[in-house]
């Protein structure tokens, strides 16, 4: 009988495999120039959130399902725009690369995009900004 195939999860190293990845990425969010001033204004206690961010995070890849909350809708007041669709999208993929393996990498890479679509859409239809993620 074979082994049952590990999680995402599992195969990024766990909550600390996730937190890594989170803690190098958010940092470089933190001093981009078109999302960084949006997450300025929003996180006042960084450690805090990240560590929601991991619990949402460990739930996608198959760990724990930590995160309660609407995901989606606590977005809906920031006025995004596809720029910073585009530019989160952007940095997600070169952390994924540099901090995972190739195959992890573009698993969580797809979540990413696929979670991101689905942002897109929801901002779009009930958005304060609604509409705004069409434009640049």
């Amino acid at each position: 009988m074979s082994e049952p195939k590990k999680s995402l999860y599992e195969r990024m190293g766990g909550r600390l495999g996730v937190m890594n990845l989170l803690r190098h990425f958010y940092a470089d969010v933190r001093q981009h120039a078109e999302i960084g001033p949006v997450f300025g204004a929003h996180v006042h206690d960084w450690p805090t959130h990240l560590e929601k961010i991991g619990d949402f995070w460990s739930g996608v890849t198959g760990g724990p399902a930590l995160y309660r909350g609407p995901m989606p809708f606590k977005h809906l007041h920031l006025q995004l725009g596809e720029r910073h669709f585009q530019a989160w999208l952007g940095l997600w993929h070169r952390h994924c690369r540099a901090w995972l393996p190739a195959a992890e990498a573009e698993e969580l890479i797809g979540y990413a995009e696929g979670i991101g679509g689905t942002l897109r859409r929801i901002v779009a239809l009930h958005g304060d900004g609604a509409g705004s993620v069409g434009r640049s």
